[in-house]
């Protein structure tokens, strides 16, 4: 690359990808776009982007090609599509998949693009901070792939977050999310019944949370989702059907390297059936809808 600023294409912008995307552009990067939604397209034109119709037209001059979908279908055909990515990228690009997905998947994109014979470079790059991480531009980003092609695109990284950790080689990245997932998800959990638990106890809710959160019970998921308890305002930053998705990619791969994850069995059936009671679109602090249901509530 050129002392100037790589040429960037985004594919998928939704609730993570558009504020991402935006922060490039804030970053002085070019960046084209595509999705689905048209609405998007026109938020990222607003913010001095380029829309795309196409994955073709999006990657066409991209040196950088940043996928950020929802889950492994969506990057088998976005990435592996007959008009995927790997079909039109241009020689030498290198292809950043922000996704969360199963490593397994990580592993075929970087095996499919090393077989596609066009000097091709992939790294897995999910991350962790939910739409006001993205926004802030704080996310914490774990990377799998190369170290020469993560120190390459690293400034890149350093423009959509605060923490970036290059954790190994292709799909490493997924195995640090699927395991950041993992700990979410029980926190939140966590945080959920105590809410209960303190409300049920007549306690001063606000204070409760605040000396909490200055103790050695307070965590970011504390933080960032305390409104969302008090208000009982579940809009989604993060919705229950991607971490039940999460929650099934970590329990698959823990099984697959026997690993035992008794905790994470209960929560995962927890987030699930949330999912199953119509939840599914709702922000994942939305666990605290099952404990008050399990408590007799009617919500």
């Amino acid at each position: 690359m050129s002392n100037e600023l790589p040429r960037i294409a985004w594919i998928g912008l939704g609730i993570m990808g558009s504020p991402m995307a935006e922060n490039l552009l804030k970053a002085g990067y070019p960046v084209t776009g595509f999705t689905l939604e048209k609405e998007k397209l026109d938020r990222l034109s607003a913010n001095g982007g380029t829309p795309a119709s196409s994955i073709a037209e999006a990657v066409a001059e991209a040196d950088v090609v940043i996928t950020m979908v929802p889950a492994d279908p969506q990057v088998k055909t976005v990435i592996l599509g007959e008009d995927g990515v790997l079909a039109h990228a241009r020689q030498g690009a290198t292809i950043i998949d922000m996704s969360s997905i199963t490593p397994q998947t990580s592993i075929a994109v970087a095996e499919a693009a090393a077989r596609a014979d066009k000097g091709l470079s992939v790294l897995d790059a999910p991350v962790s901070g939910g739409e006001a991480g993205a926004v802030e531009a704080v996310l914490s980003i774990m990377v799998g792939g190369e170290q020469a092609d993560f120190d390459r695109v690293k400034p890149i990284f350093d423009a959509l977050g605060r923490t970036v950790i290059r954790c190994g080689p292709h799909g490493s990245g997924q195995t640090v999310k699927a395991a950041n997932q993992l700990i979410v998800a029980v926190n939140i959990q966590a945080c959920a019944e105590a809410v209960v638990f303190l409300e049920k106890s007549g306690v001063d809710l606000d204070a409760a949370l605040d000396v909490l959160a200055g103790g050695l019970a307070g965590s970011t998921v504390l933080e960032r989702k305390k409104e969302n308890f008090k208000k009982r305002d579940f809009k989604p930053g993060f919705r229950i059907d991607l971490h039940h998705k999460d929650m099934g990619i970590v329990t698959d791969a823990a099984r697959s390297v026997g690993a035992s994850l008794p905790v994470g069995a209960v929560v995962a059936q927890l987030v699930a059936s949330l999912r199953a009671q119509g939840d599914g679109g709702l922000d994942h602090s939305a666990l605290l809808r099952s404990v008050e249901r399990l408590s007799g509530d009617t919500v």
